[in-house]
């Protein structure tokens, strides 16, 4: 699970609890700028979704982690993909964050409105 915050100028994605072991990070910041979009969609969620680097896969209980796919750079922290939200970014070390938060839609709102 991840807890979003923002500041003047950036988004804080905070990797909770376990979730940093597994997913191998910790905090994820983004200047708002770099942010193009927040949404819900299933088409991310295939059987493949990339190399792990470093990244960890237990289906049906978590993925977490840097993944690598056609290219190019994600970072997942999913449990429950029902929460999962999708973060596309431009000019950024990730193309994609695929995050599982409390309240999809607030936050997706909250990323949207920059």
């Amino acid at each position: 699970m991840v807890a979003v915050t923002s500041n003047e100028n950036e988004f804080i994605f905070d990797i909770l609890g376990s979730h940093k072991f597994w997913a191998f990070e910790n905090k994820i910041k983004v200047p708002k700028n770099k942010i193009i979009r927040a949404y819900q969609s299933n088409d991310e969620f295939t059987f493949w979704i990339g190399w792990k680097m470093p990244g960890t896969q237990l289906p049906w209980v978590i993925t977490a982690g840097t993944y690598i796919k056609n290219g190019k750079r994600n970072f997942w922290d999913v449990c429950n993909k029902k929460n999962a939200i999708i973060v596309e970014l431009k000019d950024s070390y990730f193309h994609k964050l695929i995050i599982e938060v409390e309240n999809p839609a607030m936050i997706m709102n909250l990323l949207n409105e920059k």
